[in-house]
């Protein structure tokens, strides 16, 4: 019998605070990012340098110049390559990035050209390929560009939703690229979610409301200036879950995927 391979978890940062406790709390990556009510982007220069300053686990900023769809002008590709740049100089382990063209296939041209960029570093696609038109023939263009793993919840809303997608995916790939599903993944749901994709890499916010420290706020703003941090104990039972299905084994380098179960 062939052993167990290791499993990962991915989660986001949306600022240093969640940096530090994604370490303390055992997961094994961060997408870091700005602007949680867009869904994510770029993070500034600053939170990048300091991140990497002050943590050791792997770090991925997210190439996402401003929130909505993911047809990007010109201006904005040279912003995306000037990020990358940023990145690499900084001492990042890899960015996360996605371009589509306007009828939901991937700009394979553009996406190869920031893949190019990113060297040394590794590549993630982020989940513009939940909007893509076709995720199988995706998938393909995806591997050609030189993306190490793609961060999909298979095309709907919640990634148990799209289970069914995910774990054609993982089938299709064939660990030519890592599938890892990511969107509403929970300590409750991801052992499930383990067993009916067979993916080995997992994404999750796990995300806290964390209400003002200000003792003093105008009523007259009528505002809820709560924050967005990563909820550790949460963090915790899903590495402590994870980590129960490995096998102490030594694969290098995240960029070099572990064999995907069938």
């Amino acid at each position: 019998m062939e052993p167990q391979p290791e499993y990962r978890l991915e989660v986001i940062a949306f600022n240093l605070e969640s940096c530090l406790i994604a370490e303390r709390a055992g997961a094994h990556r961060i997408e870091l990012c700005d602007n949680p009510g867009e869904g994510g982007t770029t993070p500034s220069y600053g939170t990048i340098h300091i991140a990497r300053q002050k943590t050791g686990i792997r770090l991925f900023p997210i190439i996402r110049p401003r929130g909505g769809d993911f047809l990007y002008s010109r201006d904005e590709f040279e912003i995306m390559k000037k990020d990358i740049r940023l990145c690499r100089e900084t001492g990042c382990d890899g960015v996360v990035i996605g371009m589509l063209h306007s009828d939901g296939t991937v700009d394979k041209i553009r996406c190869s050209r920031l893949v190019d960029l990113a060297y040394p570093m590794g590549v993630t696609f982020h989940r513009a390929f939940d909007r893509v038109y076709d995720p199988y023939e995706s998938l393909e263009d995806v591997i050609d560009i030189g993306c190490e793993r793609i961060l999909t919840s298979g095309g709907r809303p919640l990634a148990m939703d799209g289970a069914f997608t995910i774990a054609q995916l993982v089938k299709q790939s064939d660990s030519r690229i890592s599938i890892m599903p990511g969107s509403g993944v929970r300590a409750s749901n991801i052992m499930e979610l383990l067993h009916q994709t067979g993916v080995t890499e997992f994404h999750s916010s796990a995300r806290n409301l964390v209400p003002s420290g200000m003792e003093y706020q105008n009523p007259a703003m009528n505002e809820n200036l709560q924050s967005i941090l990563l909820n550790e104990d949460e963090v915790k039972q899903m590495a402590r879950l994870l980590k129960s299905r490995s096998v102490v084994t030594n694969h290098g380098a995240d960029g070099e995927l572990p064999s995907m179960q069938g």
